[in-house]
């Protein structure tokens, strides 16, 4: 591994990236950072769980509010829970492995989504169930609206 593609990872990570795809692609093997490749790679993958995260939160908070709060629903509500489904299937279609634990992470999206949803509608999160309602085909159906 050589130092002097090792220490642009802390001055310049742009031009770290492109010295080693460079390198890769010429099959250079040995000069590669590989312990800092490693380390991003593992980050991008940790990313992709945390963006499918986030979007089941928003679509699981606009779920509570959309069973919870009727006299409000309205087309915003509706959009968004559509853009979110839409958003979900395709990352859960792009990366099927974030499905692995699948439970886990529906289970760690409505805890957050949960304190999401009691904010907007100016309510203690104790007015939700303890654990998600919602299935994940629930979650995921296009035609199922919680009432």
């Amino acid at each position: 591994m050589s130092t002097v593609v090792t220490g642009l990872y802390d001055q310049d990570f742009y031009a770290w990236a492109m010295k080693n795809a460079e390198l890769i692609r010429q099959g250079r093997f040995a000069e590669t950072d590989l312990e800092h490749i490693t380390e991003e790679l593992e980050s991008m993958g940790r990313s992709e769980w945390y963006e499918l995260v986030d979007r089941l939160a928003v679509l699981l908070a606009h779920l509570l509010k959309w069973r919870y709060q009727p006299e409000r629903r309205g087309n915003s509500w509706r959009l968004t829970i559509k853009e979110q489904r839409r958003r979900v299937g395709l990352r859960l279609k792009k990366s099927p492995s974030l499905k692995h634990e699948i439970d886990e992470t529906l289970a760690e999206a409505y805890e957050t989504a949960a304190l999401k949803a009691a904010k907007e509608m100016k309510v203690d999160e104790s007015r939700f169930p303890p654990a998600c309602p919602f299935s994940l085909e629930q979650v995921l159906d296009r035609d199922y609206w919680p009432d």
